[in-house]
């Protein structure tokens, strides 16, 4: 597959800016594979697609406020700070985006908040724009994380062309979120209200969960037409003995494995075995889902609509099929779905 078999024209207009009133109130396009029917839908109707036995698994991270906003030393330059992920806890090394990266030299210091009270010092440049940032701060681990993700905002991806917002720590974030260490919310799952959780579960589908921190690589540009020289950025995951117990005992008695999100899909791609099943997995995954692809745990998806070139259309195509899926999106373009992590679902069944 080629770069350019991803492009799509996308009116900007599509482009959801703000949550859906209602999380499950979003519309669902729902797309069968076998037949190549599409569907249109609510998303808390999602729950007459599965049975008793099924299963649903969900990325548990927990999305942190990673943008901040500081100042150079003696300059006063401004400077933009993403926080990426923590390095070393013990030493509060952090692995962060810094814009404009020209102006950072190994040494300079940076100054967070009204009253400078967050120190940093460059101490490694990793990339052109990447750094490795020491936070100076005396009090312990816990008080350190409380002081810096107060200092922090949301980070939004950047076709969300606005300021981030109150609602948005809540929004942007999964009502189950429970890991902190995403910089990426896993955007299918915000679609997920308690209420039809609990719907879910007295239907007796079942709920478990795996770990992907998700980062900005979900989010790169990929500078290659072919895209078997792209590399992912590498994300920390965490496959369970209980998730695995969970998914094998479905698959053994033939039902079906919903995954929740991009995220999940390659988690579990990530984590197979032999005979369709899973393993546990503790670690690092750089792996980067394209078509064509076979899938043997996984039998549903749910997921956004996504942007044009992006990583995640790929891995839905892949899923889905290229053909198939791309017809989904000029029928989504042509009904007006919403697209992006604050947009509308879509099923493949």
């Amino acid at each position: 597959m080629k770069l350019s078999q991803f492009r799509f024209k996308l009116p900007e207009e599509l482009i959801a800016q703000h949550a859906s009133e209602h999380r499950d109130e979003a519309r669902m396009m729902v797309v069968h594979r076998a037949s190549g029917e599409i569907e249109h839908r609510v998303f808390k109707d999602i729950i007459n697609y599965f049975v008793d036995g099924d299963i649903f698994v969900f990325n548990d991270t927990k999305v942190f406020p990673a943008r901040l906003y500081g100042n150079k030393e003696k300059t006063g330059a401004k400077i933009e700070v993403s926080l990426l992920r923590e390095l070393n806890a013990e030493n509060k090394l952090w692995d962060v985006l810094v814009e404009p990266a020209r102006k950072i030299r190994i040494g300079n210091k940076l100054y967070f908040g009204d009253d400078d009270s967050m120190v940093a010092e460059v101490i490694d440049n990793t990339t052109s724009r990447g750094r490795t940032l020491r936070f100076l701060y005396d009090g312990d681990h816990d008080e350190f994380k409380e002081a810096l993700f107060k200092l922090g905002q949301t980070l939004l991806p950047e076709y969300i062309k606005r300021e981030p917002e109150e609602e948005d720590a809540e929004r942007y974030q999964t009502i189950y979120a429970d890991k902190e260490g995403a910089v990426v919310a896993p955007a299918a799952g915000l679609h997920f209200s308690r209420e039809l959780l609990k719907r879910m579960e007295i239907k007796g589908i079942h709920q478990a969960f795996l770990t992907v921190h998700s980062g900005l690589g979900n989010f790169r540009e990929i500078d290659v037409e072919d895209l078997t020289k792209h590399r992912m950025d590498s994300e920390q995951m965490e496959v369970s003995q209980a998730l695995v117990d969970m998914v094998n005992g479905v698959k053994d008695n033939d039902h079906r494995v919903c995954a929740v999100g991009t995220s999940v899909l390659r988690g579990i791609a990530s984590a197979v075995s032999m005979g369709g099943h899973m393993k546990t997995y503790s670690g690092w995954t750089n792996k980067f889902i394209f078509p064509p692809y076979d899938f043997t745990v996984t039998d549903a998806l749910v997921t956004n609509f996504h942007m044009p070139y992006s990583i995640m259309l790929m891995m839905t195509t892949a899923f889905g099929g290229y053909d198939l899926v791309m017809k989904a999106y000029d029928e989504a373009i042509s009904e007006k779905y919403r697209f992006g992590a604050y947009g509308d679902a879509m099923l493949i069944l």
